[in-house]
């Protein structure tokens, strides 16, 4: 049995950055073994993050743009919806997480996902009492691949 999971858009940055090799491969491993049914997903808020990361390494428009096609043909993707920001201004007052982290929670819980990859956020943490955020690079050092504007 397979469960939901929701990809952040970290995860995707290190699958096709190799400036740290063993986050590089950790990801792409990752991506491998869940892209295997119907059971990832993706908001249209993380493909927008991906693009303007790829662009932050130099990356082209239309290579950045095959990735996408890609992640989108192997993933579900969600819009962000007003509905999806109310959650999302909830889930912020409830776990102190920025807005945007907070969107992304927002959006695994609508899709019913039970894992949220992410290294932005609390490894291991439960919310809701249905989504756990896991950090695939836990044993690996701080950073992460790109910056991301947080409010």
């Amino acid at each position: 049995m397979s469960v939901n999971a929701f990809i952040d858009t970290n995860i995707f940055v290190y699958a096709h950055i190799s400036t740290d090799t063993a986050k590089h491969k950790s990801a792409q491993n990752l991506l491998k073994s869940l892209l295997v049914g119907d059971n990832i997903f993706v908001s249209t808020q993380v493909l927008g993050e991906f693009y303007v990361a790829m662009a932050k390494y130099g990356r082209i428009h239309d290579e950045t743009a095959q990735f996408i096609n890609e992640i989108t043909r192997d993933s579900n993707v969600i819009d962000i919806s007003l509905p999806l920001v109310e959650s999302c201004l909830n889930l912020k007052s409830t776990y102190g997480y920025s807005y945007w982290d907070s969107l992304i929670i927002a959006a695994a819980l609508r899709c019913d996902c039970s894992v949220l990859y992410s290294e932005d956020m609390q490894h291991n943490q439960l919310i809701e009492n249905r989504l756990t955020i896991l950090n695939p690079f836990a044993s690996h050092a701080n950073g992460t691949p790109h910056e991301k504007k947080r409010y």
